[in-house]
């Protein structure tokens, strides 16, 4: 236990909430717009790249931020993301071709690539861990409400402003997010900081890419977030093969984030209180159900609605339980790099999943259930492994 006099929850910590929040607010808002951007490029055949592609840089990027986050520090890796996030924003008004468009997006990726990884070294670094737990869920709750607000929001700008004002909104959002960082104290001890030389990206690939000690919750990572980015390529779709409106092609992401950030407020001390394995065994199984009525949706908008509440419930417990067993199992010193390992497993499932999403649904409305069913199969393997695969390791307790 703590002592009385501890204070768990600084004004760092609500700080990292707050930019977090501006953050995923930034490019999340641009998710339900941006399928009919590239289709009006001429693009339309390229839509799971839009994803896929961001995925990719941000992947490769893991390893550097995580060496630089255990190297240079915390604050300045989160800066370089956000103000990655800040230029590409302001560009995509200038884009007016489909290499254009997906070149823009591959820079995009090197936003997240730095940005959480940064966040999440900082936070373990300021929070005990016994609270580890319940604080992953107070920052997944800042994320979420960012999630949820912009691609609700964006749609609503584009339609009352344009769709350029849209990008500068993003871009305005990311600039914040870069500004309350400024306010922030470095957590990475005097001793381990180091000015930044371009010698800090030579990677030794045996001992500077993955850090082996988290590297099952990096596979749980992967399989359950496939599934993540076939609906963030084909939802879009399937929302208006449904008859939603225009203005409401972000509904199905506002009812997903709104769930998992219920369950975040609700639960964030679950995997504290009852221990990761058993939480992650829950939601990954709650995954399986409702991925699987997404199969079944058809014409039903309730069940379509219904599905994304579920599969929002599912995250809400499944992320912040994974950032937990991942922070639990890293050594300090190597924090950021075991941060970074997690977040490369995320994105490749992302990558992944956006990928063979646009490849099986190609623009034909009958093959929507077919994705699905594929995602099913990640988290029924996911599930399996939790099960029965998992080996124990004792947590750092540092």
């Amino acid at each position: 236990m703590l002592p009385p006099s501890k204070k768990v929850y600084t004004a760092g910590f609500w700080l990292m909430c707050l930019s977090s929040f501006l953050f995923f607010m930034s490019f999340n808002m641009l998710l339900p717009e941006l399928p009919d951007f590239l289709t009006r490029l001429g693009g339309a055949e390229y839509k799971g790249f839009i994803i896929a592609l961001f995925t990719l840089t941000a992947g490769i990027s893991r390893p550097f931020s995580g060496k630089l986050a255990d190297t240079v520090g915390r604050i300045p890796v989160m800066v370089f993301g956000s103000l990655v996030c800040f230029v590409c924003g302001f560009f995509y008004p200038w884009v007016t071709t489909v290499a254009g468009f997906l070149g823009l997006r591959l820079l995009h990726g090197f936003s997240t690539g730095f940005k959480p990884t940064g966040t999440a070294a900082f936070i373990a670094d300021i929070i005990p861990f016994e609270r580890r737990g319940e604080a992953m869920g107070l920052l997944g709750v800042a994320g979420s409400l960012g999630m949820a607000a912009g691609p609700a929001l964006g749609p609503y700008i584009t339609a009352a402003t344009s769709l350029n004002t849209l990008f500068y909104c993003s871009s305005g959002l990311a600039l914040l997010s870069l500004a309350v960082q400024g306010t922030m104290t470095e957590t990475l001890p005097k001793a381990q900081r180091q000015r930044f030389s371009w010698s800090l990206l030579r990677l030794d690939w045996r001992n500077e890419i993955l850090e082996p000690r988290v590297l099952s919750p990096a596979l749980v990572t992967l399989l359950c977030l496939f599934p993540f980015g076939a609906i963030l390529t084909i939802v879009p779709d399937q929302s208006r093969a449904l008859g939603l409106s225009a203005g409401e092609k972000g509904l199905f992401y506002t009812c997903y984030t709104l769930a998992s950030l219920l369950v975040r407020l609700v639960a964030g001390r679950a995997s504290d209180k009852y221990g990761r394995l058993p939480v992650l065994r829950l939601s990954t199984a709650m995954m399986v159900v409702a991925l699987t009525m997404l199969t079944l949706v058809e014409h039903s908008v309730p069940l379509f609605l219904g599905s994304a509440v579920l599969f929002g419930l599912a995250t809400g417990l499944n992320s912040p339980t994974l950032y937990a067993w991942t922070v639990d199992l890293s050594h300090p010193a190597r924090r950021g790099r075991a941060v970074a390992t997690m977040y490369i497993a995320l994105e490749v499932g992302i990558g992944l999943g956006a990928l063979l999403a646009g490849w099986v649904y190609g623009n034909i409305d009958s093959h929507l259930p077919y994705v699905h069913a594929i995602s099913v199969g990640s988290t029924l393997l996911a599930l399996l492994y939790l099960l029965w695969g998992v080996k124990k390791q004792p947590p750092v307790l540092a």
